[in-house]
């Protein structure tokens, strides 16, 4: 018998095994399809792969010249970052396989389903396994909606890493992290793109000073952006799609070669799940333990429908595997990083501007990317670090980057929101220069009304 059985190999799912099994558990892992989950094989890593191959095409072509590079001829091979794309995938996938076998966790490769709170079937091998706790790891799937889902050929995100040649034009429906990471890729590579987003601005989540400055990077690439605006109606009429839309006052036809319908995720609880009478609101309830409404079966990652991100999935596994093994572990969602692989990155953490009641009670600061030192030297100049601190005690509350490496300069807010760290302590610690992290100096300075560069 299994301490547990692990149903799904994605970020939360391969996390969770490999820390059952470093605290002493006997573990399996049935994973349906490709180890990795849509993280590894159809999400972050073919994402940041084909988005590296396009940021370094876009430096070459932008700031070459300025920088003294003579280069004639640029240009790109599709199959060729396709190629570093699977490379990466693979690489990835293999490295998880390995840690998996190291760490002594049964992998079993197979559709899982669960007969009972204790049994699960490997339907290709038509083997039951017993296990004393389950745990519920399956992510999630692409959402596709009406009008969409009655047109044929319609991409969502998963289908874009099978494509073998560039469309001509592209509507991206969604302007959140999806929508806009690949619209950074397609137009970095001259494909004329729309965005098509419901809300008041792309990236709804973010402040709008940040979705302002990514439209910027955006419309350098003649990227099209329609907010407030609703597709009402597609067809497909000789060989393109055509959207009937409607914005604020008014109506507007849209006409694209491809349609990506980048939405968002939806949670993948199938029958058998269902079956066991879980509580199900978006996706399973658990409590803070990750426990559901069973006492043995325990459910992390998209499953749950809350924050589908890669790494809160790993998380959340890593606290199911400690409350498994007889710890008592509790998650803290209060310093969850946002990212988002734009160009320039956007990485957010903690609470935003938009979210703020009680204005009497913070003090925000913006330090520009264009007033620090290593961003000339890098030819950027969009971007910001905004610091959201208390008035009185200097606490910080919320940390937002928009900047080259924003998406690892993000730590430093995670550890000071996490720690309870203030302005004043992060300030006090010396910065290396010149780097990108003094424009976080810049802005905890600003806090203490002490901003030096600016």
């Amino acid at each position: 018998m299994y301490d547990a059985i692990i149903i799904g190999g994605g970020p939360g799912g391969y996390v969770s095994a490999i820390r059952l099994s470093q605290l002493g558990k006997k573990v399996a892992l049935i994973e349906k399809s490709l180890i990795g989950g849509t993280c590894t094989n159809v999400g972050c890593i073919p994402t940041k792969a084909i988005l590296t191959a396009a940021h370094l095409y876009t430096d070459i072509k932008e700031k070459a010249k300025k920088f003294g590079i003579n280069v004639e001829n640029v240009g790109f091979d599709l199959s060729g970052i396709m190629k570093h794309m699977s490379k990466s995938v693979t690489m990835s996938r293999k490295g998880i396989e390995y840690l998996l076998k190291k760490n002594n966790v049964d992998l079993y490769y197979g559709k899982a389903i669960i007969k009972d709170t204790t049994h699960v079937l490997i339907e290709n091998e038509n083997r039951i396994i017993e296990g004393r706790n389950i745990v519920l790891a399956h992510g999630s799937i692409p959402t596709i909606f009406p009008p969409f889902d009655t047109v044929p050929n319609i991409w969502t995100s998963d289908d874009v890493f099978k494509m073998t040649e560039l469309p001509e034009s592209i509507a991206i429906i969604g302007g959140g992290v999806i929508g806009i990471e690949f619209a950074t890729f397609f137009s970095a590579l001259g494909v004329n793109v729309t965005i098509v987003e419901i809300a008041e601005h792309i990236l709804p989540y973010e402040d709008k000073d940040v979705s302002e400055e990514i439209k910027k990077a955006l419309k350098k690439n003649k990227v099209k952006i329609l907010e407030k605006t609703k597709v009402e109606k597609i067809s497909f009429n000789n060989n393109e799609y055509v959207l009937k839309t409607t914005g604020e006052n008014k109506e507007e036809t849209i006409t694209a070669k491809k349609v990506l319908v980048a939405v968002g995720r939806k949670p993948n609880i199938p029958d058998d799940v269902k079956a066991l009478g879980l509580k199900i609101e978006r996706g399973i309830v658990t409590d803070k333990t990750l426990k559901t409404s069973i006492d043995n079966i325990y459910a992390i990652g998209d499953i749950r429908g809350q924050i589908m991100l890669a790494h809160v999935a790993m998380y959340e596994g890593i606290v199911a595997a400690h409350n498994i093994a007889g710890d008592k572990k509790e998650m803290d969602y209060t310093a969850v990083p946002s990212i988002i692989f734009s160009n320039p990155e956007v990485a957010s953490v903690g609470l935003k501007e938009k979210d703020v009641v009680n204005q009497e009670e913070i003090k925000i600061f913006k330090f520009p990317v264009s007033a620090n030192g290593r961003a000339r030297t890098m030819e950027e100049r969009i971007g910001f670090a905004k610091v959201i601190a208390h008035k009185e005690t200097g606490k910080i509350l919320g940390l937002t980057i928009v900047s080259p490496s924003a998406t690892d300069m993000i730590m430093e807010g995670v550890i000071a929101i996490k720690y309870g760290l203030t302005a004043e302590q992060l300030a006090d610690s010396i910065h290396p220069h010149p780097t990108l992290t003094e424009t976080l100096l810049g802005a905890f300075e600003g806090i203490e009304n002490l901003a030096i560069h600016i």
